[in-house]
């Protein structure tokens, strides 16, 4: 089934040429069903490759999904057309009123930064207070991640001795639908300085953690009712995504390694081994599946704040 976006996204053009099915919202309202309302609060600066990056995520299930862009307002980004913005783009206040049945809010690069030192940390903490009352189900991307576990658990990241920078193994526990169909291993590109740590989560009772690493720390959690859902890789990642960051910071002349486990026998002109699609897709799709479609109100006003 199709991801029902703005006409004209730029995003679009790029979905079709790779047999993506997508539909204006005009023709999706004409349709006998109720699509999905997700919202997608795009924290990085390149937010065009971002939505695309989402969007494709989105797109490999049977559901109707409907997509509300949204960026702050209090920072307005250096490296995304202010057009793109105005055409495409809601703000905080425009939407504060509406009910979700599912978020996504990204990454920024702001990690080295306190929370209390981001330009738009007042209105990220206004946006998470307003998750609780009117989405069914939210998914925290890297960053936006640790910002959540400290608002709402006060549970503080760390900084890494170098960057967590790669592709990472992981083991799922539990039994979450989450990770339904997963093989006993599975891959995830990472791609940040500061971790949280596996210990201090443990102890939050209304937390599960479903996935971590001692060398990168917790990377898949959620909450016991799958309302608010932790992801610190980066699942949704193009498979030249991490090689593009890694040549932008030698070109600055910052000291950095390799992504591990990333280019074939470790040689950048042997070329990329993408091997985390797959898991990826299938992440999204029981996300969207069994805690959202099967589990959210038909009537999207009946949205009620989490217990």
């Amino acid at each position: 089934m199709p991801v029902i976006i703005p006409k004209g996204l730029p995003a679009e053009e790029v979905l079709k040429s790779e047999r993506i099915f997508t539909m204006n919202e005009q023709r999706a309202h004409t349709q006998d069903i109720r699509p999905l309302k997700v919202g997608i609060l795009n924290l990085m600066p390149t937010k065009e490759a971002t939505e695309i990056q989402l969007l494709r995520r989105l797109s490999n299930t049977p559901l109707q999904i409907e997509v509300d862009l949204i960026h702050t307002e209090s920072y307005k980004s250096n490296n995304t057309d202010s057009v793109h913005l105005e055409r495409f783009y809601k703000t905080f206040s425009q939407i504060k009123n509406n009910k979700y049945d599912a978020f996504i809010i990204t990454g920024a690069p702001v990690e080295n930064l306190e929370y209390d030192e981001v330009v738009y940390w007042n209105e990220l903490k206004n946006i998470f207070d307003y998750i609780e009352d009117n989405v069914f189900s939210t998914m925290f991307i890297c960053w936006a991640a640790q910002a959540a576990f400290y608002h709402y658990y006060g549970v503080d990241k760390y900084n890494s001795n170098e960057k967590i920078f790669g592709i990472y193994k992981y083991t799922p526990m539990g039994n979450s639908p989450l990770v339904r169909g997963f093989d006993d291993v599975f891959d995830m590109p990472q791609s940040r300085h500061t971790y949280n740590l596996s210990s201090e989560l443990m102890e939050i009772e209304d937390l599960e953690i479903l996935a971590d690493n001692p060398h990168t720390g917790v990377n898949i959690a959620a909450t016991k009712d799958n309302r608010l859902i932790f992801v610190t890789g980066h699942w949704e990642y193009d498979h030249d995504t991490l090689h593009k960051e890694y040549v932008r910071d030698l070109d600055k002349g910052l000291d950095i390694k390799m992504p591990i486990n990333y280019y074939v026998d470790d040689d950048m002109d042997k070329g990329i081994e993408a091997n985390w699609r797959a898991h990826g897709n299938l992440f999204f799709s029981n996300w969207l599946n069994y805690y959202v479609y099967q589990e959210t109100p038909y009537d999207i006003l009946s949205i009620r704040r989490r217990d």
